[in-house]
Formats: C-alpha cells, structure tokens, sequence
C-alpha cells in the first residue's frame, strides 16, 4: 500500500492535472478525517452506489462539482499550499454540495447553488479556522453554516425548492413512543446507515464502502466509526428516541464522526482516551436531537452541527490524554483534518 501511494505522489508532483486529482480525493477522504487518495476513492464509490440505489444521480454529479469548484477557488485564494494538497479546503465543499442537491429540488437554480456554496465554504473555512484555531480546528462548521444559510434562504427564493426538507412547526409536549424491543436486524441497519449517513446516504453498501475506504487509511479510524456508530444506536434506543430515526442512520452519523475525531485524530487510542471518546460519542446523540428539536420551527435539518459542538467541548479542556502533539492540531500542517 505504501509503495503505491509513493508511487501516486510521485506521478502526483510530475503533473498538475494528476496532482488537482490527487487534492480532490484526498478532500473526499478528508471528511472522515482521511488524508488518502484511495480512501477517497472507495468514498465517492460510496456516494455514487448510494445516490444510485436511491434514484438520485443528480447528488453525487452535485457532490464532485462542488469539491472541484471548492479546491479551485482554495487556489485561486493561494491558501496555505500544504493544507490544500491534503484536502483540507475542499471536504466542506463536497458535503455542501451532497446536502443541497438531496434537500433541494432539481433545476438550473440547484447547480447556481452548488457552485455558489462550495466557493463560499472555502471562505467560511478560512475565518473560522482563524477564530477557532484553539479547538482544534474548523471540522465541518463551514458546511453546517453555508448549508444552513443556503437552505433558509430558499423559502425566500420562488427558484429554489425544498424537496426533502424536515417540516417546519412550533415545537409542541414531547409525545412518549411506545416501548419495543431491539431487534438485531434494527440494531446492524441502524450502525450501518449512521455510517453511511455521514455523507447523507442510507445504504449499507455504502457504509461497507465507507468502512473500506477507513481501513486502508486507518484501522483504528474504522474501529472507532464502527464503534461509535454501535454506541449510538444503543444509546439512543435505551433513551427511548423515535424507532425510525435510530434505524434509519439519523441519529448516528454525528457520533461516528465524533468517534473517529477524538479516538483517532486529536488523540492517540489508548484506554483513556476510549473512555472519554465513548462519553463524548454518547453525548453527541443526546446533542443530535436536542439540536433536532431547536431546528423545529426552521424546517432545516442539524447536518454534523452536533458532532462539531461536541468535539469542541471535549477538545476545549485540553485535557492530557496523551494526545497528538500541539502543533499537529493546527489546520495549517498537513497532520490536522476536518
């Protein structure tokens, strides 16, 4: 594996189309923290079976021109050349372009759109990296905040449809739901589609994808989705939280990426660091539908709100578990991630 990635990087430097290639896939990789163009790769395999299962090809065309619209604009900012190479200025852009071609209607507008978000999710990346760079980085704030303006804004727009959106009400008496049990069928499609939900997909195939795609880069990243994603569920089953959110992936993908963040990026595994990674996995359900329940009466959805409030509450107390070394954590140096 090494000698092939060597022997990319090497045809990579020789030629600038390979090498915007190369930033490309590496900014797919990157949002579950992955700085490997292969991992890329078995990404965007991922979200092209899941969009094609669900009968929407329109997502992945959208998610491939944001990424490539997201990197050009980074170059045309002259951002920090390291940083770009790792993927680092395009991963929000490729997430912005997955959530607004799923949420919003087809039409000339949604590709306005798409381009317009992804080249503005390059400069929100920019200033929040400037004002959090003591959390430990802008993880995937740029794209929860663009989607989010993008998306209220087309209640304005007469162009511009939501086709997928949440509904919008006043948020009314919690109603219990009725107890049932745990089935083992509901538990491994709930683990598997709050994998692949990261990347708003639910299909199991592609959570395979997906896992595939963090093995080759990091075991123990794939490990900690995998783990993560189990603890979510049964976390939220025990909590008692609707039986189709939980089966459904919707309440899971925010605690994978919070797993795999601390578990594997901001902190090096060992038995301290597992601990405090699973309080903070549980904690990310807990926040995902508080933050569903505030978002209510807007009629747009949480996106990885949760898991960037969560990572920068565990990260903020700087605790020493053995974590990465300081500088590493500076978005700056290839090391940092989302």
């Amino acid at each position: 594996m090494e000698k092939i990635l060597a022997k990319w990087e090497s045809v990579s430097a020789s030629s600038g189309i390979v090498r915007f290639l190369d930033i490309n896939l590496r900014s797919i990789g990157q949002v579950m923290f992955q700085n490997n163009p292969l991992t890329g790769i078995l990404f965007l395999a991922a979200i092209a079976w899941g969009s094609y299962a669900a009968g929407v090809p329109q997502v992945v065309i959208a998610g491939v021109l944001a990424v490539v619209v997201a990197n050009l604009t980074a170059q045309l900012l002259h951002v920090d050349t390291d940083s770009l190479h790792s993927g680092l200025f395009g991963f929000n852009g490729i997430l912005v372009g997955l959530a607004l071609a799923t949420f919003l209607a087809p039409g000339p507008l949604l590709w306005v759109y798409v381009m317009l978000g992804a080249a503005v999710s390059v400069v929100v990346m920019l200033a929040t990296t400037n004002v959090v760079r003591p959390w430990g980085g802008a993880l995937t704030f740029p794209f929860v905040l663009t989607t989010w303006l993008l998306l209220l804004a087309t209640y304005g727009f007469s162009g511009l449809a939501g086709t997928a959106l949440p509904s919008g009400s006043v948020v009314t008496a919690f109603q219990p739901y009725e107890a049932s049990p745990l089935q083992l069928i509901d538990l491994a499609q709930g683990v598997f589609l709050s994998i692949s939900q990261v990347f708003l997909k639910a299909s199991g195939i592609a959570a395979l994808l997906l896992l595939a795609g963090l093995a080759v880069s990091s075991l123990a990243a794939a490990a900690f989705a995998l783990g993560g994603s189990i603890l979510a569920v049964l976390t939220a089953h025990l909590f008692g939280a609707e039986s189709d959110l939980i089966t459904g992936g919707l309440l899971g993908f925010s605690p994978v990426l919070t797993a795999i963040a601390l578990g594997t990026v901001f902190y090096q595994p060992n038995w301290r660091v597992v601990v405090y990674t699973a309080l903070a996995t549980v904690f990310t359900v807990i926040v995902q539908s508080a933050v569903n329940v505030a978002l209510t009466p807007f009629a747009i959805p949480a996106l990885t709100a949760p898991f960037v409030l969560v990572t920068w509450l565990f990260l903020l107390p700087r605790q020493r578990l053995e974590g990465v070394p300081e500088d590493a954590r500076d978005i700056e140096k290839p090391a940092a991630v989302a």
